[in-house]
């Protein structure tokens, strides 16, 4: 009955919890472009980007997802996908793409790829914890596993159910 009440007690804070995962996403997506714009730009000395320039910098932005969010591993687009967003998003159609263009552009391009990395994220830091304080006090009374249960101080304990988490979270992606 625990659980029912902490979960219960979770999904009254998921409205709050999609709002700030919104705003983080919204700050990782400005950071990773405004990194791989401004490296593209020094290399090239240009303030836009041609269609070759902008799929190298789609790989770049792809390639800082898979090192530094957790969570699977992302393929990138097509080059047919960025050719028929860059027409999209290239709002002066001068045929290249300028800083907020580029914005844009990986707004579009990443919004699913975020929303996993963010529903992750919420079942690992909170889900997870919650989960396990529950279950803990459940099994407080287990012979056997009660005892080793009760000498565990409660973060530790969490700590152990959320990497649990993260590692089934983690071989049901393939990872």
């Amino acid at each position: 009955m625990r659980i029912v009440e902490s979960c219960q007690g979770f999904k009254s804070n998921l409205p709050w919890l999609r709002a700030l995962g919104k705003e983080w996403r919204k700050r990782q997506i400005r950071k990773i472009t405004d990194k791989v714009f401004d490296r593209i730009k020094t290399q090239t000395g240009r303030a836009t980007l041609s269609f070759e320039e902008l799929y190298i910098a789609v790989l770049l932005v792809y390639n800082d997802i898979n090192k530094y969010l957790p969570g699977p591993h992302f393929d990138p687009p097509s080059k047919d996908k960025v050719r028929e967003l860059m027409q999209e998003c290239d709002i002066n159609l001068d045929g290249e793409i300028d800083h907020e263009e580029f914005v844009k552009f990986i707004q579009k391009l990443t919004g699913d790829t975020f929303c996993m990395v963010s529903q992750g994220l919420i079942i690992s830091l909170v889900v997870a914890p919650t989960v396990a304080l529950a279950t803990k006090r459940a099994t407080e009374g287990v012979p056997g596993v009660g005892k080793v249960v009760q000498k565990l101080p409660n973060s530790i304990y969490a700590s152990l159910v959320t990497i649990a988490v993260v590692a089934i979270q983690s071989a049901s992606q393939g990872c």
